[in-house]
């Protein structure tokens, strides 16, 4: 290793201004505030609207945030990767959109896909490219408008997904500071628990799949709790067992924000405070690759240079994985 490490230092969010209450849920399904929050720890959730509105949308709103509050000119960023499951298209990447949205000139631009841990999986990606000296500014978004794939005549999985974004900046140090160590882990053998089964190559878009909803959201939730309490506790305590740290030397976690179940089994199973778990899930509700970087956006004024932060998700596919990040600022 060349001693150089990748530092996040910036951080920003977005998310739509409409409101979606669970007392609007309760008129569109038989369903219930009580239900919903006792279930998933979920009061509202975003969602984008308006003609052509895609996800591109709250990425580019996402980078302008970031250049801004780091006094980045566009030019200057060399490498975007966008992780996302609800791309404005099959092809172009939204990354590339994205880019062109905001003046990246300078930027070569890819998605990557890995559900909801596909933030992790972007940012250790990322972090490659600043370690090895090959760039000096690069950004990672997770962005979603998860709304184009929800059922919402369906009980179980419309209460829980919303619209929005974050994503942070990433430069070179040579302090101990930045992104520490990672773990990552794929099972496809879950991807028959948490999938959309219409609109790939093996089922492509036909009446037929329209007219039998296989493009919304295929969820067995009792399946995905299990393994995701399984996943996320385990790769946590994994890093840091990996890591030396104690749960003392652990200054904050950042879980995926899926369910407030999950959520407090993977802070009791690391032995963490519950006021040392960043939680937004009742505002924004699972916006998949949003949801840890809205986190960070959300405390970013709480976060002090050398803290110890573990990030930490598990999503469709199945994937999961957690990161150790001291912070840089």
């Amino acid at each position: 290793m060349s001693g150089i490490k990748a530092a996040i230092t910036g951080v920003h969010g977005w998310v739509p201004e409409y409101v979606l209450t669970n007392a609007e849920l309760e008129k569109l399904v038989d369903t219930s505030d009580e239900w919903i929050t006792t279930r998933s720890g979920i009061k509202e959730r975003r969602i984008l609207k308006g003609e052509g509105q895609g996800t591109s949308v709250i990425g580019a709103e996402v980078v302008k945030g970031l250049l801004e509050k780091t006094g980045t000119k566009p030019e200057e960023i060399e490498l975007l990767i966008v992780s996302t499951v609800t791309p404005d298209y099959a092809f172009p990447a939204t990354a590339n959109i994205i880019a062109d949205k905001t003046g990246l000139k300078n930027a070569w631009s890819y998605d990557l896909n890995a559900a909801c841990s596909g933030f992790l999986y972007a940012l250790t990606t990322a972090a490659k490219f600043i370690e090895t000296g090959t760039h000096k500014k690069v950004m990672v978004i997770g962005a979603e408008k998860m709304s184009m794939m929800v059922d919402y005549t369906d009980r179980a999985t419309c209460v829980l997904f919303g619209d929005g974004g974050g994503g942070i900046l990433l430069e070179p140090t040579t302090e101990d500071v930045g992104i520490i160590d990672s773990i990552h882990y794929t099972d496809g053998s879950g991807r028959q628990y948490l999938y959309q089964q219409g609109g790939g190559s093996v089922k492509p878009a036909s009446y037929e799949t329209v007219a039998n909803k296989e493009h919304y959201i295929h969820q067995e939730g009792q399946s995905v709790f299990k393994f995701a309490v399984k996943g996320m506790a385990d790769v946590s305590v994994e890093i840091m067992e990996k890591n030396g740290l104690t749960s003392d030397d652990v200054t904050w976690l950042v879980p995926h924000q899926a369910n407030l179940r999950i959520i407090d089994a993977t802070a009791r199973r690391m032995g963490i405070d519950k006021n040392k778990v960043m939680i937004n899930i009742q505002k924004y509700g699972n916006t998949t690759t949003g949801t840890i970087p809205l986190c960070l956006w959300e405390w970013e004024d709480q976060l002090k240079k050398g803290d110890n932060v573990i990030l930490s998700a598990f999503g469709g596919g199945f994937t999961w994985g957690s990161i150790y990040v001291k912070w840089a600022y």
